[in-house]
């Protein structure tokens, strides 16, 4: 039997080629939501689905790192998790950084932000509720760690800033 192309990628070329599909699939479900239901309907039925999908991810991630009985209950073990997790559902083409700067603290900076740039396409960029912090947020809540956002988002920031950046304050 011949080699197939699974056979033929590296990890990192696998994680990048699932990353980008899965995105993609994401993208073009919330396009046709906008067009079939518009995009108020698309904000809120997008923010359902990535709290639903939460949840599963953060018991996979879990269950993956064999942690499926631990309680994260320091700063220690969640940035150790949030690295671990993040080393597999960010791809490379998701253009931002994130920092732990103090304790209890998790600083992000989203230097080219492909979610922003595909409602712009769509021309919902304005109307767009950022999905990718709501994402994170909902993997706290998933994990059972109280933390609020600052600044607070309700639609995208970069409607009203230069750039898109923020903290995460974690109550631990």
């Amino acid at each position: 039997m011949e080699m197939t192309l699974f056979d033929q990628l590296d990890k990192n070329q696998l994680k990048e080629l699932l990353i980008k599909c899965w995105m993609t699939h994401d993208g073009s479900w919330f396009y046709n939501c906008v067009r079939e239901l518009g995009v108020d309907t698309a904000n809120k039925l997008n923010k359902a689905a990535i709290k639903t999908l939460s949840e599963v991810e953060m018991q996979r991630i879990k269950k993956t790192m064999g942690w499926e009985n631990v309680k994260i209950k320091t700063f220690e073990q969640l940035k150790d998790f949030i690295i671990n997790g993040f080393s597999v559902l960010k791809g490379d083409f998701m253009d931002f950084e994130y920092t732990f700067p103090e304790n209890n603290r998790m600083h992000w900076e989203m230097n080219r932000c492909f979610a922003y740039n595909g409602m712009k396409m769509i021309g919902v960029n304005k109307q767009y509720e950022c999905g990718i912090i709501y994402r994170v947020s909902c993997w706290l809540d998933a994990l059972g760690i109280s933390h609020t956002i600052e600044p607070e988002i309700d639609k995208c920031l970069l409607n009203s800033r230069e750039k898109c950046s923020g903290d995460i304050i974690l109550n631990l």
